[in-house]
């Protein structure tokens, strides 16, 4: 049935928002996260990559996740020469993670978790019209 196969993609889609909601939680809970020594690496921003896989018995195409990535941009230093991690010059490396970028990118995954909900609350409502009809 059509609308069950909505309900699943529906479901998909809530699935894979709330790994992408965690990887963001992860990376703003280590945004202050630095190296112990000059030479260890602070933490390391992670994006998430989502891609289309192909149900063969359905031929519906629902989203999944692909990978968790590290995100290869530069890190940000701060002078700190009293800091364990810093270098020679009395720079620290600090995650190559933007809060603001973060939020908007919490707030999107929201808002998507939030529509893939609205499709299954309205596609239950429309099974229970259905089945009410069907009893009269």
């Amino acid at each position: 049935m059509d609308l069950m196969q909505a309900m699943e993609a529906a479901a998909k889609g809530m699935k894979v928002q709330g790994v992408r909601m965690r990887v963001i939680s992860q990376n703003l809970a280590n945004a202050d996260t630095t190296g112990r020594t000059p030479e260890e690496m602070p933490y390391q921003r992670k994006l998430v990559t989502f891609k289309n896989i192909l149900d063969r018995k359905t031929g519906a195409e629902n989203v999944s996740v692909d990978r968790i990535l590290r995100d290869q941009s530069d890190f940000r230093l701060k002078f700190d020469p009293h800091h364990p991690a810093a270098d020679a010059q009395g720079y620290v490396r600090l995650p190559n993670v933007n809060a603001l970028i973060e939020m908007m990118d919490m707030r999107e995954a929201q808002r998507s978790y939030e529509a893939n909900l609205g499709i299954i609350d309205m596609t239950r409502t429309m099974l229970n019209r259905t089945i009410d009809l069907l009893r009269s």
